[in-house]
């Protein structure tokens, strides 16, 4: 199994609008990938390591998928609306990251 992150760093005065992500954009994204997507979860920033200091990303969503493979074929024919629907709900440019998970649920 792999899991795509998705991060967006918390940059003051950026816009991230936490309710359209987690409404439209990821619902959105789950539909096009359809199986490819078994699941995904969402965060959303409280603070950094020690209390009352700012976290390193504002927002991130992590994508499960079988393998790397399923996840390419099912995000493929439909990166571009994806991708074009980000400037709805942010000015961040996010930043991937690709892993294998070795310990799950």
């Amino acid at each position: 199994m792999i899991k795509v992150s998705v991060m967006y760093p918390n940059t003051p005065g950026a816009r991230f609008d936490h309710d359209y992500y987690r409404d439209t954009h990821m619902p959105l994204l789950k539909e096009r990938m359809g199986e490819a997507c078994l699941y995904y979860t969402i965060d959303k920033a409280i603070s950094g390591g020690a209390p009352e200091t700012p976290a390193p990303y504002i927002a991130m969503c992590h994508i499960f998928s079988e393998s790397l493979e399923a996840f390419q074929a099912g995000i493929a024919p439909h990166a571009e609306e994806i991708v074009a629907d980000i400037a709805n709900y942010t000015d961040l440019s996010p930043v991937r990251q690709i892993s294998e998970v070795v310990v799950g649920h």
